[in-house]
């Protein structure tokens, strides 16, 4: 089995060509930087995995995904070669995608870019009700994916 998958951020915005010919398809090349686990000497470390995407998950990328928006992907990894203008063999690894979708609000984004992608967004617990339910922060309403 072949399969991965990540969450970062996108350390640029996708570089989206169509291919040619009669029935010309999207295919869109990024890069997620993508945080380890653990520290070494208290320094944030991350892998930085080439993603690519074709058809409409690339049209959906160019559209949507921009620099530092963090997102979510599954898809297998694919490794290749070729041989450079200076003649060297060159090693490439990539994900290939095969689902993506967002994996943070607007508002979250929003947040994290004013005060820097690198902090963390983390959401502040509201007091308990009385009747032992959670409060619903002011002006989420509008963010709910229902009425």
């Amino acid at each position: 089995m072949n399969k991965a998958i990540l969450m970062g951020r996108l350390t640029r915005d996708p570089d989206v060509r169509y291919s040619q010919g009669e029935n010309p398809m999207a295919i869109a090349r990024y890069t997620l930087a993508v945080d380890r686990r653990f520290k070494r000497d208290g320094e944030q470390s991350a892998d930085f995995i080439n993603c690519l995407a074709f058809g409409k998950s690339a049209e959906f990328a160019e559209k949507y995904f921009k620099q530092g928006t963090k997102i979510a992907v599954s898809g297998r990894i694919q490794t290749g070669s070729y041989t450079n203008r200076e003649g060297v063999k060159v090693y490439t690894t990539e994900v290939v995608i095969e689902e993506q979708e967002f994996a943070e609000s607007k508002a979250a984004a929003s947040q994290n870019n004013n005060r820097g992608a690198s902090q963390p967004s983390t959401p502040q617990p509201s007091t308990a009700a009385s009747d032992g339910f959670m409060n619903i922060p002011d002006g989420l309403e509008d963010e709910l994916p229902f009425n």
